[in-house]
C-alpha cells in the first residue's frame, strides 16, 4: 500500500510541477504549485518525517502561496509576452536543467555510494518524536547554519523592500531637521511698498 501511496503522489508532483513552469496563465500555475506541495508533503510523511510535511503545509500553502496568488492577480501580467519569452529561453533552461541534473546525479553517487546503512543512524536520537530530535539538532549540533539560513533570510526581505519601495514624489514631506534650524530671514522677508517713506 505504502508503494502505491508513493507511486500515486511521484506522478502527481512531477505533473504538477511541469504545468507550473509549461502553463502560460500565472494564477494556474500558483495553484498547481500549491498542488504540488501538498503532494511533496505526502512524501515527508511517508518517510516520517511529520514536522516537515505539516510545516510545508501550513508555511509554503497557507502563507506563501496565498501572498503568491494575492500579488499574481494584483499585477498586469501580460500573457502574450510570457508566451514569446518561453520559447526563446527554452533551450537555455532546457540546457541548465540537464547541467544541474548531471551535477546533482554525479554529487549524490559520489557521496552515497560507499555507504552500507542508513545515514539517519548517524544523529544522536534523543526522543522517538521526530520533531523533539529535530529541535534538538537545529539548536546544538547546526546552530550555526540555522542562524546563518535566519539572518539570509532576513537581508532577502531588507532587499525585497529596499528593490521595490518607491518615493512618492507628489506627496509633501517634513524635514524636522531643517525645521529647527530654519531661520527668520528664511521665511520672512519686508517688501516696502511704493507709497511707504524709505
Amino acid at each position: 500500500m505504502e508503494l502505491y501511496v508513493f507511486l500515486i503522489f511521484s506522478l502527481l508532483l512531477v505533473f504538477s510541477s511541469l504545468k507550473v513552469i509549461t502553463i502560460n496563465n500565472p494564477v494556474k500555475a500558483a495553484i498547481y504549485l500549491i498542488v504540488a506541495f501538498f503532494a511533496s508533503a505526502v512524501l515527508w510523511l511517508l518517510l516520517n518525517a511529520e514536522f516537515l510535511a505539516i510545516i510545508l503545509v501550513l508555511v509554503y500553502v497557507g502563507a506563501v502561496m496565498i501572498m503568491f496568488l494575492f500579488v499574481v492577480m494584483m499585477l498586469d501580467i501580460n500573457i502574450v509576452e510570457i508566451k514569446e519569452g518561453f520559447v526563446g529561453y527554452f533551450p537555455f533552461g532546457l540546457l541548465v536543467f540537464i547541467t544541474t541534473a548531471l551535477l546533482l546525479i554525479f554529487f549524490l553517487n559520489d557521496q552515497f555510494s560507499n555507504m552500507d546503512k542508513n545515514i539517519i543512524q548517524e544523529i544522536a536520537i534523543i526522543s522517538n518524536d521526530n520533531t523533539k530530535n529535530l529541535g534538538f539538532l537545529l539548536y546544538t549540533e547546526f546552530i550555526l547554519a540555522f542562524e546563518i539560513a535566519g539572518i539570509i533570510l532576513l537581508l532577502g526581505i531588507v532587499a525585497a523592500i529596499t528593490l521595490t519601495h518607491k518615493k512618492n514624489i507628489s506627496n509633501k514631506y517634513q524635514n524636522p531637521f531643517q525645521q529647527v534650524n530654519v531661520k527668520k530671514s528664511d521665511r520672512l522677508k519686508i517688501i516696502k511698498g511704493e507709497g511707504e517713506n524709505k
